[in-house]
């Protein structure tokens, strides 16, 4: 037998050399055979106008069995990484583990077969689901306006600065906005804040940061004075993973210059149970379904990114609101000051079954010992860190921790060759280069659904990379070693994208 440096591994177990679908393809290969014809065949362009004919753009499609298709892409599917085979410690992202009762509740027929222009009289039960998972946010949040429509963190993120507006106009006068011009983000917000505000007709001016990396006052108080500040959106936990622990002097600073303060919920993985922004002095907020409360991330939606307020700005939520009259249910619509829908029917319903499933699964007790867990676990990751990476806030972290690359680069090596070397050791990488005002960051958020042993594997693995980066730096910068394929060129992918992939022989021919 002849030897092949070349080899195709023909094996259950994940193939690095899988073929790609039309490198399988075989001339006259179906994966099913129709019955032959009972009457005349029809020619094509009888049946469809020549000009709304494909061209030959299915020429090269690979010809394939059911069995080649199955086994190809089960093969491949055991390429991906998800939060069932391990630590996602992505940071600023939660990603906890979704809970199978929540998916079983989920698929109660009742709830996923109900169509959303269903009469009240027959929505009822999911009507008030909506209204107890409002009520129980109202709760956690220490705000009494709700409103679920939102898809998703930046959609209610842009919500809330819509009610700001809105009520601004109302108490000021029509178009009292258009002078409340400027919305101030500290610069350790989240990136989708700048753009919320923009696209609501504010300009930005960005607070700094101190040095202990909280929201600078004196600078705070400077941007304030010129009575031009219709509001601040501030993050809390802040994407450093730090309490701003003068929150109430914020909010009192913005409140005294007239405006409002949006806080950034999508940190709230560390105060459920412990601490309610309501009471920090906050005038709205956002939340993530899909990160403090158990929903799935999955495939990019769908998400729900519910708004919460306080009363005075609670006429101006997005209608239908739900409404509760002794045991009966139903949509209201008589809401003159609303700011409208911003998402077609109720919301993403799913994502409301499942996230009622996770708080009443937990209770509020449970509630509190999640975020506690959430907490702890982060701190552990930073006290077994901190010996081999620069941690550079000395506050102590709150869900999620940032450390830097500034050791291991004396020896050449980066944020982004430690993350590549990570994946050679069975992790997920962690969140890399953000916070934007942290250089070379690696944000670690490792959430409550991982016990000790964990824990301790991952901080055993970036041990390791950190004394492979002073002993053999090479490795760590060749990495990863063990994926089907090495480091991508992201920059000409970006530059040159390829959307739509043709076999090899009909690219050469176009």
């Amino acid at each position: 037998m002849s030897q092949s440096t070349n080899i195709t591994k023909v094996t259950s177990h994940p193939s690095q050399n899988e073929q790609l679908i039309f490198e399988r393809s075989q001339h006259g290969r179906v994966g099913y055979m129709l019955p032959k014809l009972d009457v005349d065949e029809t020619p094509l362009d009888e049946l469809i106008p020549k000009e709304f004919q494909r061209d030959d753009d299915l020429e090269g499609m690979p010809e394939v069995s059911e069995v080649d298709v199955i086994r190809h892409f089960t093969r491949i599917s055991t390429w991906n990484y998800s939060i069932d085979l391990g630590l996602y410690p992505l940071g600023s992202c939660t990603m906890k583990y979704n809970s199978r009762l929540n998916e079983k509740v989920a698929r109660i027929v009742g709830y996923a077969n109900l169509h959303p222009l269903a009469p009240e009289e027959d929505s009822q039960g999911a009507l008030e689901l909506i209204y107890e998972l409002q009520e129980d946010l109202s709760e956690i949040t220490g705000l009494p306006g709700i409103s679920l429509q939102p898809a998703a963190g930046a959609h209610g993120e842009m919500t809330g600065v819509m009610l700001i507006r809105a009520f601004i106009d109302a108490r000021d006068g029509e178009g009292a906005s258009a002078k409340r011009r400027t919305m101030l983000i500290p610069d350790s917000a989240h990136g989708t804040n700048p753009a919320s505000a923009n696209l609501s007709g504010f300009n930005v001016k960005t607070i700094r940061s101190t040095s202990e990396g909280f929201t600078d006052l004196d600078h705070l108080r400077e941007l304030c004075a010129h009575g031009d500040v219709a509001g601040l959106m501030l993050t809390n936990p802040n994407t450093l993973g730090l309490f701003e622990k003068n929150i109430e002097e914020i909010c009192k600073i913005v409140h005294e210059a007239g405006g409002l303060v949006y806080m950034d919920g999508a940190n709230m993985n560390a105060l459920v149970g412990v601490a309610r922004p309501g009471d920090m002095g906050v005038d709205v907020i956002h939340l993530n379904l899909h990160k403090t409360f158990s929903t799935p991330h999955g495939g990019g939606g769908p998400g729900c990114g519910p708004c919460c307020c306080t009363k005075e700005l609670e006429p101006f939520l997005p209608t239908p609101r739900i409404v509760k009259d002794r045991d009966r249910y139903s949509l209201d619509f008589n809401r003159p000051q609303s700011i409208g829908r911003v998402k077609a029917f109720h919301g993403n319903f799913g994502m409301m079954v499942r996230a009622l499933a996770y708080i009443q699964t937990h209770g509020f007790e449970g509630l509190r010992e999640a975020t506690e867990a959430a907490v702890v676990n982060a701190r552990y990751i930073a006290h077994g860190l901190a010996e081999d990476y620069d941690k550079p806030f000395d506050a102590a972290p709150m869900h999620e921790v940032v450390f830097t690359d500034k050791r291991q680069s004396r020896k050449g090596v980066h944020t982004l060759d430690i993350a590549k070397r990570l994946i050679d050791y069975g992790f997920h990488p962690m969140t890399i280069y953000f916070p934007l005002i942290v250089q070379g960051a690696m944000l670690i958020e490792p959430t409550e659904s991982v016990g000790r042993q964990e824990l301790d594997q991952f901080i055993d693995a970036m041990r390791s990379i950190a004394r492979e980066a002073i002993e053999d730096p090479e490795l760590v910068l060749n990495a990863p070693h063990t994926t089907r394929i090495g480091r991508l060129d992201e920059a000409a992918a970006a530059r040159k994208p390829i959307l739509r992939w043709k076999p090899k022989a009909k690219a050469d021919a176009a």
